[in-house]
């Protein structure tokens, strides 16, 4: 059994590991992996048709846990003890709830002290005791008298009298007064681990098409001993096409794997003459997990040639590999469409109240003749933007070995622009490609020496 200890807004965990709020994703499962012979039992939980309805839920069913992720930044937003008969749990060294020891009404006043007067669910016939990023919830059911209500008990508040005995039936941890309005904080300095981050990615382009990737990148302040600087660093950096693999290494720094491409299944479909000549050399990528992008140098010029950008959606192959890469990319719509009023149902259809303002294409200048697709951006709206279909998709299958299936179906692939969409069942984006002719890139960003 899991002996824990709570820290209200902040954490669930124990000297060797820690869940804490604002904790990406994939750190969270890198803790779960690394103890598997004590945490057992974990199921990922998600929607596969709407994976932004819902959050993300890692279900540790065998300690009575549940962390639930933010749908859209994939950051953890609430710790859920819905089992406390399956976990010890202390506050301040102290336990409050063990085999020995009942999480009582009494018991969470005398561990937790005072707080405002508590919440009454009628729907859910639960009763809610807030403290500041800490709610616990009492099952009125299991009581053996009911509760009395007194609507006008003192100084104008409502009194809710609870039997002596009651037991917590939940626990919750989130940042904030309200569970019902919290959102995931920003990432703690203690989870950067010498990491960079992506705040967001441009998809930079000119007359032809993509050029490079500005990104607005965060890290945490590092230094010798303990007066290192505890701040959280903000900076960008642009890559382009044609840049040098020393110059990526200076913008981005090392990469968390460098990987040698052994063949190129896509090269059947590529219109030149000499594609069934096999490379003497192989092209190599860059990895940058954190950021969400992958970078893939020409073997011969170690120049940039392509650009992957990775949208981290629960129900594809390569989920939990990357973190989510936030990125916008203008898309050239062409003259002549749509019409007025084509124009007009598809801002009203898409753009509506009740649409996430995340989800949608948006315009970027006046004359909408420029349209910005991000990372939550659905296949069908950029067709429906375009105003005609594209051309019918290339079919990715993906497997660990040939014997093995992929337990997440298809994707298809959509060339349009100098970029490719790999695009899941459900609509959504899987990752982009990014690719284009090779151009001088040092010399871009420096001035020129006198």
């Amino acid at each position: 059994m899991l002996d824990l200890e709570v820290v209200p807004e902040r954490s669930l965990g124990n000297e060797q590991w820690e869940f804490t709020l604002g904790m990406p994703l994939a750190q969270a499962v890198a803790i779960l992996q690394k103890h598997c012979r004590i945490i057992k039992n974990v199921q990922v939980l998600y929607s596969e048709q709407s994976p932004l309805s819902h959050d993300l839920i890692l279900n540790l069913t065998q300690d009575g846990i549940k962390l639930l992720f933010d749908a859209f930044n994939q950051r953890l937003k609430v710790i859920e003890v819905h089992d406390l008969t399956k976990v010890k749990l202390k506050y301040c060294g102290v336990h409050f709830n063990s085999q020995a020891i009942a999480p009582t009404i009494e018991q969470i006043d005398q561990s937790f002290g005072a707080t405002h007067p508590g919440v009454y669910n009628s729907a859910e016939q639960l009763f809610h005791l807030n403290f500041r990023g800490l709610s616990f919830s009492f099952q009125l059911d299991s009581w053996t008298e009911a509760p009395k209500y007194e609507p006008n008990f003192a100084h104008g508040l409502a009194s809710l009298q609870i039997p002596h005995g009651a037991t917590v039936k939940r626990m919750y941890i989130y940042s904030g007064n309200s569970l019902q309005d919290t959102k995931a904080p920003v990432m703690p300095l203690s989870c950067f681990l010498g990491n960079v981050y992506a705040e967001s990615v441009d998809v930079l382009r000119d007359g032809t098409g993509p050029s490079g990737l500005r990104l607005r990148l965060l890290a945490a302040g590092c230094g010798p001993g303990l007066l290192a600087d505890a701040k959280m660093r903000v900076f960008e950096r642009s890559v382009y096409f044609g840049d040098s693999c020393q110059d990526v290494l200076s913008m981005l720094g090392s990469p968390h794997k460098v990987f040698y491409k052994s063949e190129d299944k896509m090269k059947i479909h590529s219109p030149s003459p000499h594609k069934q000549v096999p490379s003497k050399c192989n092209d190599y990528f860059f990895n940058y997990f954190t950021l969400g992008v992958d970078i893939l140098f020409d073997a011969n010029t170690h120049k940039v040639k392509k650009f992957v950008l990775h949208t981290n959606y629960p129900g594809h192959y390569n989920f939990n590999i990357y973190h989510r890469c936030e990125f916008k990319i203008p898309l050239a719509i062409k003259k002549g469409w749509p019409d007025l009023d084509s124009a007009w149902s598809w801002g009203h259809r898409w753009a509506g109240p009740a649409t996430n303002p995340r989800c949608v294409l948006f315009s970027e200048n006046a004359d909408g003749q420029t349209e910005t697709c991000t990372t939550y951006s659905k296949w069908d709206n950029i067709q429906e933007l375009l105003g005609h279909p594209v051309e019918k998709p290339v079919v990715l299958h993906r497997s660990s070995s040939p014997n093995n299936t992929n337990p997440f179906g298809s994707t298809f692939c959509f060339g349009l622009q100098r970029m490719i969409f790999e695009v899941m069942q459900n609509n959504h984006i899987a990752s982009v490609t990014l690719y284009g002719p090779p151009r001088p890139g040092a010399h871009l960003r420096t001035a020129e020496l006198p």
